[in-house]
């Protein structure tokens, strides 16, 4: 969506709008993941090969640690590429913050909820920092390199 989006707007495809799509790439596997744990026994069931069913829990936890590590790295790179300002990196920060707790809290395997509670996060996040990337873009418009 935001690939279609920012070229009907401008008639082109720029590599910030691939940033974009970067960021969503990155964030749907602790997103999808972290639900297919909590539905594990359901896709086993059925034989659905999801990641927790064909490795296990743990190696999908872990992944999702390291796919949010990513996902949070990948998210500074609006501000470093002067797509957006400070506005948007401190959310950025403070979100992919949220998120790599949420992640850590899983791979700890002492909350029973984690998984929900990771895959509602997830949710809340994506929302959050583009809008926070919208408010940003009007508060503190970048000159572009």
């Amino acid at each position: 969506p935001p690939l279609l989006g920012w070229t009907a707007v401008t008639g082109q495809i720029d590599g910030h709008a691939l940033l974009l799509v970067l960021i969503i790439f990155a964030w749907t596997p602790p997103h999808f993941w972290a639900l297919a744990i909590h539905r594990r026994e359901e896709y086993a069931s059925v034989d659905i090969p999801m990641l927790p069913v064909t490795h296990g829990v743990a190696f999908t936890k872990l992944h999702i640690l390291l796919y949010t590590v990513i996902m949070f790295l990948i998210t500074l790179l609006p501000f470093v590429t002067r797509l957006s300002g400070p506005l948007y990196l401190l959310g950025a920060v403070v979100l992919g913050g949220g998120f790599l707790y949420w992640a850590i809290e899983l791979l700890r395997d002492k909350n029973p909820n984690a998984p929900m509670e990771t895959f509602r996060y997830s949710i809340i996040y994506l929302m959050a920092l583009f809008l926070i990337m919208l408010i940003d873009h009007y508060l503190f418009p970048v000159a572009r390199l």
